[in-house]
Protein backbone atom coordinates (compact mmCIF):
# COMPACT_ATOMS: atom_id res chain seq x y z
CA UNK A 1 0.00 0.00 0.00
CA UNK A 2 1.35 3.22 -0.79
CA UNK A 3 2.45 5.54 2.08
CA UNK A 4 0.50 8.41 1.18
CA UNK A 5 -2.48 6.07 1.11
CA UNK A 6 -1.93 4.53 5.39
CA UNK A 7 -0.66 8.14 5.92
CA UNK A 8 -4.26 9.15 5.44
CA UNK A 9 -6.12 6.29 7.11
CA UNK A 10 -4.21 7.06 10.40
CA UNK A 11 -4.75 10.58 9.97
CA UNK A 12 -8.61 10.00 9.43
CA UNK A 13 -8.77 7.27 11.64
CA UNK A 14 -6.58 9.42 14.44
CA UNK A 15 -8.65 12.29 14.11
CA UNK A 16 -11.79 10.34 14.54
CA UNK A 17 -10.55 8.61 17.50
CA UNK A 18 -9.86 11.90 18.78
CA UNK A 19 -13.70 13.54 18.38
CA UNK A 20 -15.02 10.51 19.87
CA UNK A 21 -12.67 11.30 22.96
CA UNK A 22 -14.13 14.32 23.01
CA UNK A 23 -17.34 13.46 22.71
CA UNK A 24 -16.93 10.94 25.94
CA UNK A 25 -15.44 13.53 27.44
CA UNK A 26 -12.22 11.87 28.40
CA UNK A 27 -9.67 14.34 29.40
CA UNK A 28 -12.50 15.41 31.99
CA UNK A 29 -12.23 11.90 33.48
CA UNK A 30 -8.59 11.68 33.58
CA UNK A 31 -6.22 13.37 35.97
CA UNK A 32 -5.07 16.66 35.52
CA UNK A 33 -1.47 16.05 33.91
CA UNK A 34 -3.47 13.49 31.33
CA UNK A 35 -3.93 15.88 28.91
CA UNK A 36 -0.09 16.72 28.81
CA UNK A 37 1.02 13.43 29.16
CA UNK A 38 -0.94 12.32 25.69
CA UNK A 39 -0.05 15.32 23.94
CA UNK A 40 3.77 14.53 23.96
CA UNK A 41 2.95 10.90 23.76
CA UNK A 42 1.29 11.62 20.54
CA UNK A 43 4.02 14.06 19.69
CA UNK A 44 6.93 11.86 20.12
CA UNK A 45 5.01 9.14 18.26
CA UNK A 46 5.22 11.16 15.47
CA UNK A 47 8.72 12.34 15.45
CA UNK A 48 9.10 8.13 16.04
CA UNK A 49 7.22 7.69 12.79
CA UNK A 50 9.19 10.33 11.26
CA UNK A 51 13.04 9.49 11.97
CA UNK A 52 12.36 5.72 12.49
CA UNK A 53 9.93 4.99 9.63
CA UNK A 54 12.43 5.95 5.65
CA UNK A 55 9.18 5.09 4.03
CA UNK A 56 7.29 7.94 5.87
CA UNK A 57 10.46 10.39 5.76
CA UNK A 58 10.95 10.50 2.28
CA UNK A 59 7.12 10.90 1.92
CA UNK A 60 7.17 13.84 4.49
CA UNK A 61 10.37 15.16 2.87
CA UNK A 62 8.70 15.60 -0.68
CA UNK A 63 6.05 17.45 0.21
CA UNK A 64 6.71 21.16 -0.27
CA UNK A 65 7.62 23.13 2.81
CA UNK A 66 4.81 25.69 2.09
CA UNK A 67 2.02 23.14 2.21
CA UNK A 68 3.19 21.67 5.71
CA UNK A 69 3.87 25.90 7.22
CA UNK A 70 0.36 26.00 5.53
CA UNK A 71 -0.98 23.72 8.18
CA UNK A 72 -0.38 26.24 10.51
CA UNK A 73 -2.89 28.39 9.29
CA UNK A 74 -5.07 25.91 11.66
CA UNK A 75 -3.62 28.54 14.57
CA UNK A 76 -6.13 31.04 13.88
CA UNK A 77 -7.53 29.38 16.37
CA UNK A 78 -6.16 31.88 18.80
CA UNK A 79 -9.42 33.98 18.00
CA UNK A 80 -11.39 31.46 19.62
CA UNK A 81 -8.96 31.78 22.85
CA UNK A 82 -9.19 35.37 22.53
CA UNK A 83 -13.35 35.09 22.66
CA UNK A 84 -13.08 32.48 24.94
CA UNK A 85 -11.86 34.71 27.56
CA UNK A 86 -14.07 37.66 27.24
CA UNK A 87 -16.54 35.40 28.21
CA UNK A 88 -14.86 34.11 31.10
CA UNK A 89 -14.10 30.56 29.71
CA UNK A 90 -10.14 30.68 29.88
CA UNK A 91 -7.65 32.77 31.75
CA UNK A 92 -5.86 35.61 30.57
CA UNK A 93 -2.55 34.05 31.17
CA UNK A 94 -3.01 31.15 28.84
CA UNK A 95 -5.62 32.30 26.57
CA UNK A 96 -4.20 36.33 25.45
CA UNK A 97 -0.53 35.39 24.93
CA UNK A 98 -1.47 32.06 23.65
CA UNK A 99 -4.15 33.25 21.57
CA UNK A 100 -2.33 36.25 20.47
CA UNK A 101 0.87 34.44 19.56
CA UNK A 102 -1.48 31.99 17.64
CA UNK A 103 -2.62 34.52 15.72
CA UNK A 104 0.89 36.12 14.76
CA UNK A 105 2.17 32.77 13.80
CA UNK A 106 -1.29 31.98 11.61
CA UNK A 107 -1.11 34.89 9.73
CA UNK A 108 2.60 35.23 9.62
CA UNK A 109 2.23 31.49 7.68
CA UNK A 110 -0.13 32.88 5.37
CA UNK A 111 1.72 35.94 4.55
CA UNK A 112 5.20 33.29 3.87
CA UNK A 113 3.26 30.72 1.52
CA UNK A 114 1.08 32.95 -1.20
CA UNK A 115 3.22 36.55 -1.25
CA UNK A 116 5.97 35.76 -4.04
CA UNK A 117 9.38 35.07 -2.57
CA UNK A 118 12.06 33.90 -3.89
CA UNK A 119 13.44 30.84 -2.72
CA UNK A 120 16.52 32.24 -0.72
CA UNK A 121 14.18 34.89 0.68
CA UNK A 122 11.27 32.45 1.85
CA UNK A 123 13.46 29.72 3.14
CA UNK A 124 14.82 32.57 5.41
CA UNK A 125 11.41 33.80 5.97
CA UNK A 126 10.41 30.49 6.87
CA UNK A 127 13.43 29.89 9.20
CA UNK A 128 12.33 32.83 10.86
CA UNK A 129 9.05 31.86 11.54
CA UNK A 130 9.87 28.24 12.99
CA UNK A 131 11.68 29.59 15.41
CA UNK A 132 8.99 31.89 16.25
CA UNK A 133 6.36 29.13 15.81
CA UNK A 134 7.76 26.80 17.77
CA UNK A 135 8.77 29.57 20.65
CA UNK A 136 5.29 30.36 20.58
CA UNK A 137 3.53 26.39 21.10
CA UNK A 138 6.29 25.78 23.55
CA UNK A 139 4.77 28.62 25.82
CA UNK A 140 1.68 27.79 25.10
CA UNK A 141 2.15 24.04 25.98
CA UNK A 142 3.80 24.63 29.19
CA UNK A 143 1.52 27.65 30.12
CA UNK A 144 -1.71 24.62 30.20
CA UNK A 145 0.53 22.53 32.21
CA UNK A 146 1.15 25.28 34.83
CA UNK A 147 -2.61 25.60 35.09
CA UNK A 148 -3.73 22.25 34.48
CA UNK A 149 -1.57 20.77 37.67
CA UNK A 150 -2.39 24.57 39.84
CA UNK A 151 -5.76 25.59 38.55
CA UNK A 152 -7.43 22.65 36.47
CA UNK A 153 -11.27 23.99 36.61
CA UNK A 154 -9.32 27.46 34.55
CA UNK A 155 -8.51 25.95 31.78
CA UNK A 156 -11.50 23.33 31.69
CA UNK A 157 -12.43 24.29 28.25
CA UNK A 158 -9.42 22.49 26.62
CA UNK A 159 -10.94 18.97 28.13
CA UNK A 160 -14.11 19.38 25.79
CA UNK A 161 -14.99 19.80 22.61
CA UNK A 162 -13.43 21.42 20.18
CA UNK A 163 -10.71 22.30 21.98
CA UNK A 164 -9.95 19.04 23.72
CA UNK A 165 -8.75 17.85 19.99
CA UNK A 166 -5.56 20.24 20.56
CA UNK A 167 -3.77 18.18 23.08
CA UNK A 168 -5.16 14.77 21.25
CA UNK A 169 -4.88 16.02 17.83
CA UNK A 170 -3.52 19.41 16.33
CA UNK A 171 -1.13 20.29 18.86
CA UNK A 172 0.99 16.70 18.40
CA UNK A 173 1.29 17.54 15.12
CA UNK A 174 2.34 21.08 14.83
CA UNK A 175 4.98 20.59 17.33
CA UNK A 176 5.61 17.79 15.22
CA UNK A 177 6.04 19.66 11.61
CA UNK A 178 8.18 22.45 13.09
CA UNK A 179 10.41 19.93 14.57
CA UNK A 180 10.42 18.65 10.50
CA UNK A 181 10.80 22.28 9.12
CA UNK A 182 14.39 22.06 11.74
CA UNK A 183 15.27 18.99 10.01
CA UNK A 184 14.67 20.40 6.27
CA UNK A 185 16.16 23.31 6.43
CA UNK A 186 18.98 22.37 8.40
CA UNK A 187 19.78 19.53 5.82
CA UNK A 188 18.78 22.13 2.87
CA UNK A 189 21.79 24.18 4.93
CA UNK A 190 24.04 21.97 4.78
CA UNK A 191 23.66 20.91 1.17
CA UNK A 192 23.97 24.34 0.06
CA UNK A 193 27.49 25.24 2.04
CA UNK A 194 28.40 21.22 0.13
Amino acid sequence: MPVAVVVRIVFWAWFFAAVFAGQQRLLQRLPAPAAQLILFGLTAVLLFAYFRLKPLRDWIDRIDLRSIVLMHASRLVGIYFLLLYRDGALPYAFAVPGGIGDIVVAVSALLIVFLPLGYERRSRFITIWNVVGFTDILLVIFTAVRLNLTAPWSVRALTQLPLCLLPTFLVPLIVATHVVIFVRVARASGNARS
